[in-house]
């Protein structure tokens, strides 16, 4: 527990916090389920109260009072501007270039900012472990990309929020199922139609941004409390840091209330 003057807060709020804080009310995004959500909502709550929240489903303008537990939960529906097709979405929406943002989580990333949310421990062609393991038979099966690889290669740019981990950070992923910048950090050079990819990767340490040449994943600011020696001990390759790195503001009490409401609403509605 951090505390910003005479408020206490978790590291997972400031996650949230900063990670809400990205958006600006200018903006249409498409949103993943889970923490990105989480922190689309609580912008749209806080700072950005006219920002675009799309899902896959096909909610456009959508305003939940309470976190939805999958993109088909009826309150994304029933809290929406207008409902449309998943063909609409994806092929208007998405494809012709009208998403600002798509805001993302995964389960795996490496240093190009790849994500894997397909499956762990996997001896794949692809991937190019060996292993006990084999894509067929993985350690763990993930649920799979979903929205998420047409949203990297179509949104105008893409935000991820995850936790810090050496089991999520990793050196390469097992499998890439939406691509940040490709194995070599070259994947998006000379690609047509493909958006700008990852600009921010915001966790419960810290803010990292990927380098404007080698588009490797640079740590640019340490929330509040959080050393170098942390971060490097959560990380599964040599991080970097930028050469002036900054301190990421830490929430405010209205920033907090509005987040552990949401929360409340949210965990009373699904256990009803």
């Amino acid at each position: 527990m951090t505390v910003s003057g005479t408020t206490q807060y978790t590291p997972s709020e400031m996650m949230t916090v900063t990670a809400a804080r990205a958006l600006t009310s200018d903006m249409t995004c498409f949103v993943g389920i889970g923490l990105p959500s989480e922190a689309a909502n609580v912008a749209r709550m806080t700072h950005a109260p006219d920002v675009t929240l799309i899902y896959e489903s096909g909610t456009v303008q959508t305003k939940p009072d309470i976190l939805p537990l999958s993109i088909g939960d009826g309150e994304l529906c029933e809290s929406a501007l207008t409902t449309v097709s998943v063909p609409e979405m994806f092929r208007y929406w998405l494809q012709g270039g009208h998403i600002d943002v798509g805001f993302l989580g995964t389960a795996q990333i490496d240093r190009f900012a790849n994500l894997n949310t397909t499956v762990i421990a996997a001896n794949h062609p692809e991937s190019g472990k060996q292993g006990a393991h084999s894509y067929a038979n993985p350690k763990v099966r993930l649920p799979g990309g979903g929205g998420a690889p047409e949203i990297s290669t179509n949104a105008k740019e893409v935000f991820i929020t995850v936790k810090h981990s050496k089991r999520t950070f990793v050196e390469q992923v097992d499998f890439v199922t939406t691509i940040g910048f490709g194995r070599d950090g070259k994947g998006r050079d000379n690609a047509p139609n493909i958006g700008k990819g990852p600009t921010v990767v915001i966790t419960d340490l810290c803010i990292l941004k990927p380098d404007a040449n080698t588009k490797e994943l640079v740590i640019t600011s340490l929330h509040p409390g959080v050393t170098r020696e942390q971060v490097i001990e959560a990380t599964g390759w040599e991080i970097k840091f930028a050469e002036n790195l900054e301190s990421t503001p830490a929430p405010s009490e209205k920033e907090l209330i509005i987040l552990r409401e949401l929360k409340e609403r949210t965990a009373k509605a699904h256990s009803a």
